[in-house]
């Protein structure tokens, strides 16, 4: 399928260019790189800044790769792939800092899944007006599970891929009705029906903060051409969906305040019913409830847009047949992950020696080490006069030390984490 070859090439493209980062040549493309990622951590989070700063930071990287020695003669699609791995990487490293990282952005997340959420429980392809020739379910799931994907990638170019994947299966349906059916295509009067409806059935997790992560943090010059277009329409969906009421639809209004109406009772009983089963399991087992404290804690962090996990405030009843195959998943990766740090650590060497890496992790690690001390002692209140004397003096403090020690640990464990990932 389309997908996985897209996925194949795509980790293709990012290994070749930790290769070519592994080259001693690369030092100072390192350096501005892992300087550029450091950046980040003095300014507070400001989406729109963080974009500006990223599309200029892209730009000039462009033009070192294209001068540098290691790209010498080089065509413009061998930068380009380049161009993609720095991509991948830069976002990966600051995706903690840079996805959702908005309190709006999160509200805007809840208010689009809510809406969604009570949508499935009455609208019908006919509301859209869809016409029966397009009424394909085995069409439709597989679009709703390519669009299910965006939340598990953290580069840019791979949350576009899934959009596009998604909206690919879609025009492939409208081309084979129109073969097969004899339907007259009507361009986007077709397709937005369709692609609505899949992204209700679908309800991808941060839907929102998907979006504005793609349009603030995807090269710009790659949203252009096919990847607009499909783009354009996925936002375009979800600012119909945002907006819709009775008149959007075909339905009656009457029709449609009661089913909305309903649903929002079924999704408060539902709710009810699992913190009443809920509380009677923890009671007869004698244990204080850690289920309500973590939703508290939640529903406390979403108020402010920390929070970057969908399911804390769902309910037994709310899961759907797709969100258990995305929490198995989510599972498996983090058994997987738990495993290799478990691993890693174990197998931690305990000398001081100075690490020699060959791949871009160490050389990263161990370039930058000592501005990434001066840069946490500033952080715990230190001033510049004793950040320099505690790293040029031959002694250090208790609390200087103990940090130090740390970091080494941490050194270490991201080199070896990195060997086994590659």
């Amino acid at each position: 399928m389309e997908g996985s070859s897209s996925s194949s090439s795509s980790s293709a493209i990012f290994y070749d260019f930790l290769d070519r980062m592994r080259n001693p040549a690369s030092l100072d493309l390192v350096r501005s790189i892992k300087s550029f990622i450091v950046s980040f951590s003095f300014y507070a989070a400001n989406p729109e800044s963080d974009g500006k700063k990223v599309q200029e930071f892209y730009a000039t990287m462009e033009d070192n790769i294209r001068d540098h020695p290691l790209w010498a003669g080089a065509t413009d699609q061998e930068v380009d792939c380049a161009m993609e791995g720095l991509e991948k990487y830069v976002m990966t490293k600051l995706f903690s800092r840079t996805f959702a990282s908005s309190p709006e952005d999160a509200k805007i997340d809840l208010e689009t899944s809510h809406k969604i959420h009570l949508l499935q429980t009455f609208l019908k392809p006919e509301h859209l007006d869809i016409p029966v020739v397009l009424r394909n379910e085995a069409s439709w799931l597989l679009a709703e599970k390519e669009l299910q994907k965006i939340n598990a990638f953290k580069a840019p170019r791979e949350k576009l891929l899934c959009i596009m994947n998604c909206c690919k299966v879609i025009n492939n349906l409208l081309l084979n009705a129109s073969m097969s059916e004899n339907h007259v295509l009507a361009g986007a009067d077709d397709f937005l029906p369709v692609l609505i409806y899949v992204m209700i059935k679908a309800n991808p997790p941060q839907l929102h903060s998907n979006l504005r992560f793609i349009h603030l943090y995807r090269r710009q010059t790659k949203l252009v051409s096919e990847a607009a277009y499909y783009f354009t329409n996925l936002v375009s969906a979800k600012t119909f969906i945002l907006e819709l009421n009775a008149k959007s639809l075909s339905i009656d209004e009457i029709e449609f305040e009661e089913s909305m109406h309903a649903a929002r009772l079924t999704n408060k009983a539902t709710e009810k019913d699992a913190t009443q089963a809920l509380e009677e399991m923890t009671t007869s087992q004698g244990q204080t409830d850690p289920g309500s404290s973590a939703v508290f804690h939640y529903k406390e962090r979403s108020a402010t847009g920390s929070s970057n996990y969908p399911y804390m405030d769902k309910e037994a009843g709310d899961l759907t047949v797709g969100d258990v195959e995305r929490l198995l998943s989510a599972y498996k990766e983090v058994v997987t992950k738990y495993t290799s740090l478990c691993t890693a650590v174990r197998n931690l060497s305990f000398s001081r020696a100075e690490p020699h890496g060959t791949n871009l992790e160490a050389k990263i690690v161990v370039s930058t080490q000592a501005e990434e001390t001066e840069t946490t002692f500033l952080k715990m209140g230190f001033t510049m006069g004793q950040v320099r004397n505690e790293l040029l003096s031959g002694k250090k403090s208790a609390p200087v030390q103990k940090l130090t020690d740390a970091n080494c640990t941490e050194s270490k464990l991201q080199i070896n984490e990195h060997r086994v990932s590659c």
